[in-house]
């Protein structure tokens, strides 16, 4: 007779390994799973019902890898399912993208058994080699944890650290769960307790310490500001920040990877900052402030328009989500959201000097050539304001819609997904199926709206299939302007590697297994068309599912943002040492 597994028998409450890990998902919030059935994940897969969640089954791993990154910017964390080496390689751009955008995505690979590894078998979906880490090696970098749940005595422990840091550090987390461990049984009583997901406190001490020191500086300025940035959105913060400005009435601004952080019907709010693309009278007040309070800043390229900010650290506070930085003394270990709290409590507002927030920051419907002339960026953006409602997600893809949703004002309770970071075209189609599918998990009925253009959505464009067969509320503005128009601006204006083939992009809807009770499709060319359309309530509000509208725009037109960001880029591809 085989041997008791004395770690079996121990147990109070045996589990199953993929039961396990689903129900933690499920503790955190989780409701839907993305990825792809392999041979190697499927007796994982078949656990994903038992625990009260929905697989998604997405068209191929690098949409699922997008999908279930917007899934985690709406509901607070994605997962995703892949199958070893084909699979997961096939989804690891989109982690990448997580990853450095700071979203917390969980990537469960099925791999595997633990006697092939051992053995070195020469398996399907393998180098060929006997190495089974290597794929794991390469998502080290993009993740941070890599859990290998080789042994059941660590494998509960090690999923709950996993997912806890997934959590706090806003990054992605590899587990790689071998086949042999799916039905292995760990101790079932640590679900009555669920992970601890609070942030560790600061040291009390330092934490007062740095809040005195801002204080003293914020009580003297003259002309201070408050600028929101992404990681503040990342590090969960944004209630600390509205008490602030409630309290303050401070003038603030957003960056274009903060937009949706701040409420823009607030009194205090004054738009977009991207250093010299922003609007005139946004950069005059935010660069001549003797003091701005840089909340969770990112200052990478596009998100300052070719590192074009002009604000001296001598009159900045930075503060981070695990550091903060006063003028040039940096406090390591000092997180934002405890100073960021007592500094609302103690501010004396009686001795702030408050400017008001500038109000005319791109609501001028600028280039209007009449209603049966052609749509122009510059008035299109600011138009489209109008058509969006409290709660809605706005989605905005890599390159022309990235840089015009600046121009928009949003109502309350938006939430603005883009990917100014990373930038991987075709991304925000994905992200939007995620998105949309976390709102319909959340309840309620928030439409979820992409801008999209015609060249990124033709490298993600089966994930349309999936919004369909979800019944997911979707709008896609599908702007037709032939090709890659960011690329035009930074280089190659007449190339032809800038072109794209012209699709019937109404069509998509039926290629895809839609039909006219699942999917509505439109085109509009001219004003008149667009204003139509927006003021049809059966279009905008009524019509539960998608609808995809073909927007024609110029070949040559984009945001005046993006052609001054582009130039700044070009010249920085061209600089020589």
């Amino acid at each position: 007779m085989p041997r008791e597994d004395i770690r079996t028998a121990n147990l109070n409450k045996p589990v199953d390994v993929a039961e396990y890990l689903f129900t933690r998902l499920h503790q955190i919030g989780i409701r839907s799973i993305h990825g792809l059935p392999g041979d190697f994940n499927l007796v994982a897969i078949d656990y994903i019902p038992k625990v009260g969640l929905e697989w998604v089954g997405n068209c191929n791993e690098l949409n699922a890898a997008y999908a279930a990154d917007g899934y985690a910017r709406v509901k607070g964390m994605g997962a995703i399912v892949t199958t070893f080496g084909v699979g997961e390689l096939s989804a690891i751009n989109g982690l990448a993208g997580a990853y450095s955008e700071m979203v917390p995505v969980v990537h469960i690979v099925g791999c595997p058994s633990t006697i092939s590894q051992r053995s070195g078998m020469l398996l399907h979906h393998t180098l060929g080699n006997g190495d089974f880490n290597a794929f794991a090696n390469m998502s080290a970098g993009i993740s941070c944890v890599v859990a290998k749940l080789n042994d059941p005595a660590e494998i509960a422990s090690q999923i709950d650290h996993a997912l806890r840091e997934c959590y706090l550090r806003t990054r992605p987390v590899y587990i790689m769960l071998p086949t042999d461990m799916v039905t292995k049984k760990v101790e079932g009583e640590l679900l009555d307790t669920e992970i601890d997901l609070h942030e560790p406190t600061n040291d009390e001490a330092k934490e007062d310490y740095v809040v005195d020191v801002v204080l003293k500086y914020l009580h003297a300025a003259q002309r201070p500001v408050v600028l929101v940035d992404a990681c503040a959105v990342r590090s969960r913060v944004l209630d600390e920040v509205h008490t602030f400005i409630d309290k303050t009435k401070l003038p603030v601004f957003v960056t274009p990877m903060g937009k949706s952080a701040i409420d823009e019907t607030h009194p205090s709010y004054g738009g977009v900052y991207a250093g010299s693309a922003s609007h005139p009278e946004i950069k005059a007040i935010v660069e001549n402030s003797d003091l701005v309070l840089s909340i969770g800043s990112l200052k990478s390229d596009f998100n300052t328009a070719g590192f074009s900010y002009r604000l001296s650290q001598l009159n900045t506070i930075d503060f981070h989500t695990d550091y903060c930085v006063v003028r040039y003394s940096e406090y390591p270990g000092v997180k934002m959201r405890g100073v960021l709290r007592k500094i609302a409590e103690r501010v004396d507002v009686n001795q702030l000097q408050v400017q008001p927030a500038p109000k005319n920051f791109g609501a001028s419907e600028d280039e209007f050539e009449g209603n049966d002339g052609p749509i122009k960026q510059a008035w299109f953006w600011p138009r489209i304001s109008k058509f969006f409602r409290e709660g809605d997600i706005i989605v905005s893809e890599t390159g022309t819609a990235n840089f015009g949703i600046w121009e928009t004002l949003f109502p309350p309770n938006v939430t603005a997904l883009n990917q100014t970071l990373w930038g991987s075209i075709g991304w925000a189609v994905g992200a939007c199926q995620g998105a949309a599918l976390a709102a319909k998990d959340s309840g309620g009925k928030r439409r979820t709206i992409l801008f999209e253009g015609d060249g990124s959505l033709q490298l993600t464009a089966q994930e349309i299939s999936t919004m369909i067969r979800h019944d997911l509320d979707i709008i896609i503005f599908v702007i037709c302007n032939d090709g890659y128009t960011i690329e035009r601006f930074i280089h190659g204006m007449e190339a032809s590697y800038n072109d794209v083939a012209t699709w019937k992009y109404k069509d998509l809807g039926t290629v895809f297994g839609g039909s006219p009770k699942t999917v509505k499709s439109y085109a509009v060319h001219t004003p008149a068309e667009l204003e139509t359309l927006l003021a049809d309530e059966d279009f905008a509000v009524n019509y539960r599912g998608l609808r995809l509208v073909e927007l024609y725009m110029g070949r040559e037109d984009a945001p005046r943002s993006l052609k001054m960001t582009a130039e700044v880029s070009a010249k920085t591809n061209a600089r020589e040492q």
